[in-house]
């Protein structure tokens, strides 16, 4: 047994820490801070290979560049022990502190978890806003241990808000930390406009092969199967590339590759989230299955006027052929969101 596994993250991170005060700043050497701006220092913020996570982390930072003056202090997960101290040693009264949106609220991300509420006890001064995330909390024992923890450290924040993306979310955020203030949006990357009026040509395939996944694999199979006797040109694209430690250009490349993609297809077939988001603000037509929680059906009630973005409620071979052939005709027409921002756009005044 490795001497490292006997020690949890939490006690490793602790130590990494401590030891991060001896250091000099490496990676915020070169960031140059406007004494004319209030800052809103921005932390987890996605530099791996998750293309949703990665988007999240690029609509953030030009959500509160569009509906703020603060200067976002981008804070890589990666770099969330130094980015700790670097905030303590330049954050001022007037500036904020904001975290990543996502799923990633609960055990099982339970690193991030840890990081989120390091930051929330580092940073009890300033406001703090959540961004749209996921209540993933279960309800086993180990969930309600994770929750009771998360209670205790986020009750104890004064000025902390917490934005729910869907309407679950909210209701048990309201109800689990009744001590701060809880709002709702949509997720962050519906924020976006990425439709590049691209010619379309055949189908993406975007599908999971992990423990979210709902379909059955012969159900999963006998959906690629029809897809590739409806479109000669078909390929596969999922948004997790597994790639780490992007930097700022590489993660902006991965996303206009996708977005290009996806603008290229007559029609995009997927269980992901961010499958699903990515047609939406690429102007895509898309088939959507559910996945094994809620974060896909309720997401899709933000945008369910849009007539390119069909979800299956329920598995049927001869529906879903039908809907594909509707698909194929659709006139595309996306639906804009601004408005349902309000409570978020409210909290960067």
């Amino acid at each position: 047994m490795k001497l490292s596994s006997l020690f949890s993250f939490e006690f490793k991170y602790s130590v990494l820490l401590y030891l991060q005060r001896f250091k000099k700043d490496v990676y915020f050497t070169n960031t140059t801070l406007d004494p004319g701006k209030r800052k809103a220092f921005f932390f987890l913020a996605a530099d791996y290979g998750n293309l949703g996570d990665c988007a999240i982390t690029v609509a953030q930072i030009k959500f509160i560049e569009k509906y703020s003056d603060f200067q976002v202090v981008e804070i890589p997960i990666s770099q969330t022990a130094e980015g700790l101290l670097f905030t303590k040693k330049n954050i001022s009264k007037d500036d904020i502190v904001v975290t990543v949106g996502g799923g990633n609220m609960g055990e099982m991300y339970d690193q991030i978890e840890f990081l989120r509420q390091l930051v929330f006890k580092s940073f009890l001064q300033n406001k703090i806003i959540s961004f749209p995330q996921t209540f993933d909390f279960s309800e086993s024992k180990l969930g309600e241990k994770a929750l009771r923890k998360a209670q205790k450290v986020y009750s104890s924040h004064k000025n902390l808000h917490l934005i729910a993306r869907e309407e679950t979310s909210f209701n048990k955020m309201k109800s689990n930390f009744s001590h701060n203030y809880v709002y709702k949006t949509p997720d962050i990357v519906l924020s976006l406009n990425e439709d590049l009026n691209e010619t379309r040509n055949g189908a993406v395939i975007c599908m999971r092969s992990d423990e979210e996944k709902r379909l059955t694999p012969q159900q999963n199979q006998e959906v690629i199967d029809l897809i590739k006797e409806k479109f000669v040109n078909h390929k596969f694209y999922d948004t997790h590339i597994g790639k780490a430690r992007l930097n700022t250009g590489e993660r902006q490349t991965e996303l206009k590759n996708i977005w290009k993609v996806f603008s290229n297809a007559e029609l995009v077939i997927t269980d992901r989230l961010h499958g699903m988001i990515f047609c939406h603000i690429t102007n895509t037509p898309v088939l959507v299955f559910q996945n094994s929680n809620h974060k896909v059906k309720e997401t899709y009630a933000w945008i369910k006027d849009n007539p390119n973005i069909q979800l299956v409620e329920h598995y049927d071979y001869q529906s879903i052929a039908q809907s594909i052939e509707k698909l194929k005709k659709a006139e595309l027409n996306n639906t804009n969101l601004e408005s349902k921002y309000i409570p978020l756009i409210n909290l960067l005044k």
